[in-house]
């Protein structure tokens, strides 16, 4: 009886709401697994209709799931909306006289402090890099425009050569999230322009770019580094420098530590990093102090 509604309400999706929006199969199979893990949770509650549901039951189960099964805030959020679509579509069918789903809220979500490096790790992975390879020049050019900015990953390897203003020691970043493009202008440090400076006048060239090739950073092909490409450098650096977990994410963690530690005020710490809401930046306020000495 709860999978049979579960099956027709995807299949009122082919063709309908799913479809408009670009939905894709992925999509699909994403309402699929929720809705399976929702019937799952019912069924061991004794209920075999979905008319039997109230609200107290589903605000458990979210409750159950980001407590025993740890899930992200965003996968949180999925399964509370497919649950409330699903919901609607019984109660615009007369299958339930009454929404159990209204009200229901994303329980609390406890935020992990950003992980940051000391500055003894940051000495460390620097000078584990060989300078005497155009990928070594390359690699230390990538380490010190993300610990100098906290720029994006995807950010950096979308970088072309334009985008760097040697004189005034600037890179201008594009980033695009959702529809919106968010331009930045980042300064840079003296030993971050050097590098860079370095990087472009002695390894850029002996990678061997395509014509036409824009990209600043280059893998051994001379095509764009790649986002799996960037990730492989940092972890092959990371086990040199014997720092465990190792992620470019927490280099801007660190930058933007750095930043507030040499007394920068907190929306100029925003505005570098591309945070759209401060409330994301104020989590470095709550970092224990200490930690990156």
């Amino acid at each position: 009886m709860l999978q049979e509604a579960v099956d027709d309400f995807l299949a009122s999706l082919a063709g309908g709401e799913v479809e408009r929006s670009g939905g894709s199969l992925n999509t699909m199979m994403a309402y699929r697994n929720d809705l399976g893990q929702l019937c799952t949770y019912i069924l061991s509650q004794g209920i075999h209709d979905w008319w039997q549901v109230t609200h107290e039951q589903l605000a458990t189960y979210m409750d159950k799931m980001r407590r025993g099964q740890g899930y992200r805030p965003a996968t949180m959020a999925r399964k509370l909306a497919t649950m409330k679509a699903f919901f609607r579509y019984l109660w615009h069918k007369g299958a339930v006289s009454v929404d159990p789903t209204t009200d229901v809220i994303l329980p609390p979500i406890e935020r992990d402090q950003p992980q940051i490096l000391s500055s003894e790790q940051i000495h460390t992975l620097f000078n584990c890099v060989d300078r005497d390879t155009p990928l070594g020049l390359r690699d230390l050019a990538m380490l010190h425009l993300l610990y100098a900015t906290g720029i994006r990953t995807s950010e950096l390897i979308s970088l072309d050569v334009t985008h760097f203003q040697a004189q005034e020691t600037l890179v201008h970043c594009v980033n695009v999230r959702g529809h919106v493009k968010r331009n930045r202008v980042l300064p840079l440090t003296a030993v971050a322009a050097d590098a860079l400076e370095r990087y472009l006048t002695n390894g850029r060239p002996l990678l061997q770019p395509a014509v036409g090739q824009q990209a600043i950073f280059l893998n051994h092909r001379g095509e764009r580094l790649t986002r799996q490409g960037f990730w492989l450098v940092i972890k092959g650096h990371a086990q040199r420098a014997e720092i465990e977990e190792l992620s470019p994410h927490m280099l801007r963690h660190s930058f933007a530590m750095l930043m507030l530690d040499s007394g920068m005020d907190l929306s100029s710490v925003q505005e570098l990093l591309g945070h759209a809401h401060i409330s994301t930046t104020q989590l470095y306020c709550h970092i224990t102090p200490g930690l990156n000495k």
